[in-house]
């Protein structure tokens, strides 16, 4: 976006472009969000940053009004494919938090010192200013929406010390961490991160149980939550998740241990998350996820508008306007539950998966009905080919692959290079363009997939008027880009039976 059509946004106050970009006021000191409902400034005293934390290196603070903070996050990063795009979504899954700007450089493939300056330069902040955004934000989230006592948000959000925790708050929010908790609490129900025409998001609470917490989580609206609950009933793994019309929730490893979570929409349609953590210092890896799963990150009226210029494909977003891309809550697993579902059926491959877990799930105790976590790769290398049924080659494909993860050597992340990862599971057998499509999409949540080949592809697209032969297809597909994704969606939407969302 130019200089121009931001401000233009945050003149019309448009809450569609919070989290996209800040902007940063040099009369006041401070940075809002596009939709901050304050009086809007002069051109001249105006910079746009692209992320929070390029606003606190320059030495502003967040605005104490719209909380900029509690904004959704932007789709750029999933749009985006390079370095700066690989690194935001890792430093959202806590990598700098595990294994500091070292461990996040090495992922990407660059030394520490040309990582933190290619990100200074792209983003306006290097990894550790850019992770500490992500603490402040969680704590601001922790604040607002729990009663524990301030060393446990600061610990909970993965400051080193408290006074550490006491000086950011300070700094980011213009306030001390009480002062912000007392005063967000003050000002319920009309605060905390919104969603576009819709009100503020009302505070959460802890529950009882130690570890436990509820929070709503900001998104863009439309949002097509039924087709995505409709989408996990029909996937789900017995023991590991459990969907209905208007719920998901499942089991998950974290770096602190076992974890179970629930997302539902509240009374008022809000997307809200409980959760019971071993470690609460998960919760921002936990949120990440369940945000990439749930795609809560789109912009889905710039995907809408894009789609509908074409007219086999209007029907098709009038119907279902904010449809989402379900993400993977862990990329590990999804290549196996791909793998597993090459050739067959939804639910032939759910019967297959849940024997799997039956066998070699681990067990948990007292996870909200949930008594099992998806098989290790370690158990299903080891173990997989004494459970699983079907052709040998693939079951040696899927043991072999599940092996690999295990020893690290194949790496699959949400931060890897698309072509890298694509050309990584091609190299492996058993494994051909679909699968390796298909886990790109949902791993990496690249927006801008097609799957030519898909059964329920094709079928969506003839019932679109849409060449459904994957040369044809795949060449009327280009007009879709970047959006290709969304696309398939629709179309193997179009395709499903009522209670099988492909």
């Amino acid at each position: 976006m130019t200089f121009d059509e931001r401000y233009r946004a945050i003149d019309a106050r448009d809450a569609r472009f919070d989290g996209q970009f800040v902007t940063a006021v040099r009369s006041t000191g401070i940075y809002c969000r596009p939709s901050c409902p304050a009086r809007t400034p002069k051109p001249s005293n105006v910079t746009f940053y692209p992320t929070s934390a390029a606003a606190h290196e320059a030495g502003y603070r967040a605005c104490k009004r719209c909380l900029p903070e509690a904004a959704p996050g932007s789709p750029e990063w999933n749009l985006r494919g390079d370095v700066a795009g690989r690194a935001m979504r890792l430093i959202a899954d806590g990598v700098v938090e595990r294994e500091g700007v070292p461990g996040l450089a090495r992922r990407l493939g660059y030394s520490s010192r040309h990582l933190t300056r290619l990100l200074a330069a792209e983003l306006g902040a290097g990894p550790l200013a850019l992770a500490r955004a992500q603490r402040a934000h969680t704590a601001r989230m922790l604040l607002v929406a729990t009663d524990l006592s301030a060393a446990d948000v600061a610990f909970s959000a993965g400051f080193a010390s408290v006074r550490q925790f006491n000086d950011t708050i300070r700094e980011v929010f213009g306030m001390p961490p009480l002062e912000l908790r007392a005063r967000r609490r003050a000002d319920r129900p009309a605060t905390d991160g919104a969603t576009s025409g819709e009100p503020r998001i009302a505070a959460g609470h802890a529950y009882d149980t130690p570890g436990t917490i509820d929070l709503v989580l900001p998104y863009r609206g439309p949002f097509d939550a039924p087709g995505l609950f409709c989408w996990m009933a029909a996937r789900a793994v017995a023991g590991v998740e459990r969907a209905t019309a208007d719920a998901f929730a499942r089991t998950l490893r974290l770096p602190g241990g076992p974890a179970c979570f629930e997302l539902r929409l509240d009374a008022a349609g809000r997307p809200r998350l409980r959760a019971r953590l071993t470690h609460l210092r998960d919760l921002p890896v936990l949120v990440a996820r369940v945000r990439r799963l749930f795609d809560l990150d789109a912009d889905p009226i710039a995907v809408d508008a894009a789609l509908a210029a074409h007219p086999e494909v209007a029907p098709l977003v009038a119907r279902v306007p904010g449809i989402r891309v379900p993400g993977a809550a862990d990329p590990h697993e999804m290549l196996v539950r791909a793998m597993v579902g090459q050739q067959i059926s939804v639910a032939a491959a759910t019967t297959v998966l849940t024997a799997l877990t039956d066998a070699l799930g681990e067990r948990v105790d007292g996870f909200d009905g949930h008594d099992r976590l998806f098989p290790t790769m370690a158990s299903i290398a080891e173990h997989g080919a004494e459970v699983l049924r079907g052709p040998a080659a693939r079951i040696r494909a899927i043991t072999g692959a599940a092996a690999a993860l295990a020893d690290g050597s194949l790496v699959l992340t949400s931060g890897d290079d698309g072509a890298a990862q694509r050309a990584a599971l091609l190299a492996r057998p058993g494994i051909g363009p679909w699968t390796a499509d298909y886990v790109r999409m949902r791993v990496l949540g690249d927006p801008d997939i097609t799957l030519p080949g898909d059964v329920a592809v094709r079928a969506g697209a003839a019932a679109a008027g849409i060449p459904a032969d994957p040369r044809g297809f795949e060449s009327w597909a280009v007009r879709a880009a970047p959006w290709r994704s969304y696309l398939t969606a629709h179309l193997w939407r179009a395709a499903a039976k009522p209670s099988e969302h492909r």
